[in-house]
């Protein structure tokens, strides 16, 4: 009888595991795929901005460029820690760290971005005729350039908090749980700081899109402002506030993850975690690509061109 129990046991422990496989390789794969298709995308577009003088000389598509690349490096950094919790592999603490604050730098790059890109269709809307003397070559590399130095002063907080811990005191540096910002948030001071900072940034962000956009709206009633040019500066905002407010999800999810994993199961927060990661990591990331691309008349010819050429490519080489 004894016996009956024990092999009954190891059937259900098996069958779970193979459940839980089963469920990993199909999560990993439905998340995969269009991660990929996008970080194809995302390179297209990248490969397209630096192809063409018009491009590479115009303050709204450098600004873009900027913003793809902090998009492509997060998209393919956080595929990266997805298929090492997928694959249950541990990093060890200093690899973890390096991976989370690259995660971190180019997080906070893309609402900073968001926001000078917003400004710029303020001034082309608002003030039009002064816009080649403010939006300049010049003054672009400099906002671009403040970005990253901001970003770059919240990383090297992030590594001095971080420094304070006191790692001689672990048996091990081999990590125990999957990689993650949660997991690198080691000491109270670290979780007050990032909650701190995240909320400092998007709020100032989200003001600034506001504000631009309210400002575009007045403009737009004028009689002598460009309505359609208002149109669609006023889609652009409106579409680069939805991409914020997912920015800031993506950024708030590590909370809201701790908050569900106090009153659900581990297997369910995996699950849950797999859904957030889609629709709050991916799709954000995504959406830079089909604004642009799909909605300015001048990438869009040229994006078709080549995804066209690509996919003809692919099917000769394949037939």
């Amino acid at each position: 009888m004894l016996y009956a129990n024990q092999t009954q046991t190891l059937n259900i422990t098996a069958g779970q595991q193979y459940q839980g496989l089963l469920e990993r390789i199909l999560f990993s794969t439905l998340i995969g795929m269009p991660c990929c298709l996008f970080l194809f995308i995302n390179a297209t577009m990248l490969f397209i901005l630096r192809s063409k003088a018009v491009f590479r000389e115009t303050s709204r598509y450098i600004l873009l460029y900027n913003l793809l690349f902090s998009d492509t490096v997060l998209l393919a950094l956080s595929q990266l820690l997805y298929i090492l919790a997928a694959c249950r592999i541990f990093p060890t603490y200093p690899v973890c760290g390096v991976l989370a604050m690259l995660t971190s730098l180019t997080n906070i790059i893309s609402p900073l971005t968001l926001v000078v890109m917003c400004m710029e269709r303020y001034v082309a809307v608002c003030y039009p005729l002064r816009h080649a003397t403010i939006i300049t070559v010049r003054n672009t590399a400099v906002a671009i350039i403040v970005v990253w130095a901001f970003s770059s002063l919240n990383v090297l907080i992030r590594v001095l908090l971080l420094l304070k811990f006191p790692f001689d005191q672990l048996q091990s540096l081999q990590m125990t749980d999957v990689c993650s910002d949660i997991s690198m948030s080691l000491g109270p001071m670290s979780d007050v700081y990032n909650k701190a900072y995240t909320g400092f940034v998007f709020l100032s962000a989200a003001v600034a899109v506001t504000c631009s956009y309210v400002g575009v709206m007045v403009a737009a009633r004028s009689a002598s402002t460009d309505k359609a040019s208002a149109r669609r500066a006023r889609n652009t905002l409106l579409l680069h506030l939805v991409q914020l407010g997912l920015t800031l999800l993506s950024t708030m999810h590590s909370s809201m993850i701790v908050s569900l994993s106090q009153i659900l199961s581990r297997l369910i927060i995996v699950r849950i975690k797999s859904i957030f990661y889609v629709f709050i990591y991916i799709l954000p990331r995504c959406l830079s690509s089909l604004i642009y691309g799909l909605r300015d008349q001048t990438i869009r010819p040229v994006l078709m061109y080549h995804l066209c050429c690509r996919l003809k490519l692919n099917h000769l080489s394949k037939g």
